[in-house]
């Protein structure tokens, strides 16, 4: 089973962003997959996993009964998925994504103050992050 959980890392906003701080993605129906992992990881800091999120986001898009999700998720991380880094919310929304040593997630936008202190490899409680960036959005 592959797995996009990554725990003690920051993902920074990528590196031809041009954002300058944190949105929430537009609403519109359907909601895009960036504006449905943003509801999720807003309404929850650091209590699901980067595997919980996309996979939840991947399921209620597609109307999956709860009965159904057990074997969907088992099914959707048979094979790689594409993690955060790749998330519209790291390229395009100004979102740096923070996951704790356990690998909940939690948005950190570029304008808060904690933002820098992440990108620089310091958790909330000065534990030792990995930094990684975004995926650009550009070749």
């Amino acid at each position: 089973m592959h797995s996009t959980n990554t725990p003690a890392t920051f993902i920074t906003i990528a590196p031809d962003s041009a954002a300058t701080r944190g949105t929430t993605p537009p609403v519109r129906e359907p909601p895009s997959l960036a504006a449905r992992c943003h509801a999720l990881i807003a309404a929850a800091p650091y209590a699901l996993t980067s595997d919980d999120v996309l996979f939840t986001a991947f399921a209620d898009a597609r109307g999956l009964a709860p009965e159904d999700r057990p074997a969907a998720r088992a099914a959707f991380f048979s094979k790689g998925q594409p993690c955060l880094r790749a998330s519209a919310l790291t390229k395009t929304y100004g979102w740096g994504v923070h996951h704790d040593a356990e690998g909940r997630v939690a948005l950190v936008g570029v304008d808060d103050p904690a933002y820098a202190a992440r990108a620089a490899g310091r958790g909330p409680a000065g534990e030792a992050l990995t930094v990684v960036a975004a995926m650009r959005s550009k070749r």
